[in-house]
């Protein structure tokens, strides 16, 4: 092999050796690191097995111990070219641990934080492919300890051949000891990077009291999410409509969707729809459907994205569409049955200004459009007025979506002027305009009621909001929530429901 292939792999074993190498000492360091998340959130083949391990005190000892343990001593190995064959194949059969736990496959990186962006194959799958190369290369063909021992080896198999000189000797050992010793500037440059890592840390701590720093590992970036997850109590409880079955607490599409009502915070939308690419929204809903939310209420715009969780991750959630379409409400019907919605319903802005205009009509094709497909129809509403409207036209929906919130929060007093109408330009801050009404209203339907936007768009705490609508008598509540917000919002309903004080019967 040429001299150049021999520095240029070599130098890529210490890399190899360098990444191993931190990844265990970051983790030893860390007093609060364990694999216990990481095992937990995965999904594949052997989820089974690493969940068990998970629930088991004793063999999650055993696994850190080994994961922090394995590391170091693989990342020393390969620095210093020392047993390098073996240490090769210890470190091959580690990281397919790591890629089977969370392979690269669409619909198996729920609870991950993606390290770019990646399908089949990860810089994990290339790593461990890179160690079975160094695993089968001959021992002592890079430069190491490896090759010391493999000369010495020689040497003690062939009988000394007598030389004139010392010194014709020396030199080229001398020379092939240096390029042996190739990693002693690395280990230097190494031991220099962690101490300034560590220098910077302890200021990082002194100017952020309270806050944890993290490893930057595969393993320890999935303990924000992961830990939430085993946190949950329990999972939300399900009600009927119909013969449709869906959780008390439905899914708001909003936030994935990028429709944020951000009042007069202009970057919002923006910030939104960059936070939720494709693969953080296949990982929201399914953080979702574990925490027992079957359902998403969205816009048939969103259809994509739906079929896109069904088909990679086999996720059952159900899609709910508030058929809002620049076409009208018929259009937006259609289009939603193409995309596989369960159900639809008249969004809530278009049938308060169809309700307005005096088009009832069209609500009413609506419904028979909608259950002309055998799927059950609703009316949605910001104003209570658009409801009391259908009722005395006599059009009966299997389901209302109306808005509920209480004006306990600051700025719901700032449009009180246009409160009761929807003319163009009103302040986007206040989405029920008659909080005791509706709940009197409400109370005398027979039908189920969805209630959103309880959170009057986030300007009311989920607790509050949550017990606000279930006690004014909603049997179902959709929430727009972003995946660090799940399970906290999940725990949440789930103390509110087991707490309820409600004069309307459930009737779903």
């Amino acid at each position: 092999m040429k001299p150049v292939a021999v520095y240029s792999l070599t130098i890529l074993r210490i890399l190899a050796g360098w990444y191993f190498l931190y990844e265990g000492i970051a983790k030893l360091i860390d007093p609060l690191w364990s694999a216990r998340p990481y095992l937990l959130g995965s999904r594949w083949i052997f989820s089974g097995i690493f969940q068990g391990i998970a629930e088991s005190p004793a063999l999650m000892n055993m696994v850190d111990f080994m994961n922090v343990w394995g590391l170091i001593l693989i990342g020393l190995s390969l620095f210093a070219g020392f047993l390098v064959r073996w240490s090769s194949l210890a470190g091959f059969f580690l990281l397919m641990l790591y890629f089977v736990a969370y392979p690269p496959i669409p619909g198996y990186t729920f609870g991950t934080i993606a390290d770019g962006s990646s399908i089949w194959v990860n810089k994990v799958l290339i790593l461990s492919s890179l160690l079975m190369v160094f695993h089968f290369l001959p021992a002592g063909l890079l430069f190491g300890f490896d090759r010391i021992l493999e000369r010495w080896r020689r040497e003690r198999a062939h009988r000394p051949v007598p030389v004139s000189k010392d010194n014709e000797r020396f030199l080229p050992n001398r020379r092939e000891l240096l390029r042996d010793l190739i990693s002693v500037p690395f280990i230097g440059a190494f031991a220099y990077a962690l101490y300034r890592k560590r220098s910077w840390d302890s200021f990082e701590t002194k100017i952020l009291e309270g806050q944890q720093t993290d490893a930057t590992s595969g393993a320890t970036l999935l303990r924000f999410t992961s830990s939430h997850l085993d946190e949950l109590k329990g999972q939300i409880p399900k009600g009927r409509i119909g013969d449709l079955e869906l959780s008390r607490m439905i899914m708001g599409g909003n936030l994935i969707g990028g429709w944020a009502h951000a009042r007069d915070l202009i970057y919002v939308d923006k910030l939104v729809k960059n936070y939720h690419t494709d693969e953080r929204v296949l990982m929201t809903l399914q953080l979702a459907e574990r925490c027992g939310i079957n359902s998403i209420i969205t816009n048939p715009a969103l259809g994509r994205i739906m079929n896109k969780y069904w088909r990679e991750t086999g996720g059952k959630m159900k899609f709910i569409s508030d058929c809002g379409h620049r076409d009208g409400f018929l259009a937006g019907i259609r289009l939603s049955e193409e995309v596989g919605a369960v159900s639809m319903y008249c969004q809530g802005g278009i049938a308060d200004y169809l309700v307005r205009d005096g088009k009832y009509d069209e609500i009413a094709s609506g419904i028979e459009l909608i259950r002309s497909y055998g799927k059950l129809a609703g009316i949605g509403a910001h104003l209570l007025e658009t409801i009391e409207g259908c009722v005395e036209q006599g059009i009966k929906p299997d389901y209302w979506v109306k808005t509920y919130h209480e004006l306990n929060y600051w700025s719901a007093a700032v449009d009180t002027e246009r409160r009761n109408t929807v003319q163009e330009g009103y302040k986007d801050n206040i989405y029920c305009f008659k909080p005791q009404e509706t709940i009197d209203f409400m109370h005398n339907l027979a039908e189920p009621w969805i209630a959103f936007k309880v959170l009057a768009a986030g300007a009311i705490q989920p607790r509050e909001g949550f017990k606000a609508a279930f006690d004014a008598g909603a049997d179902f509540i959709c929430v727009g929530m972003y995946d660090f917000q799940v399970v906290e919002d999940c725990n949440i309903a789930l103390d509110v429901l087991g707490n309820v004080n409600r004069s309307r019967s459930w009737k779903a």
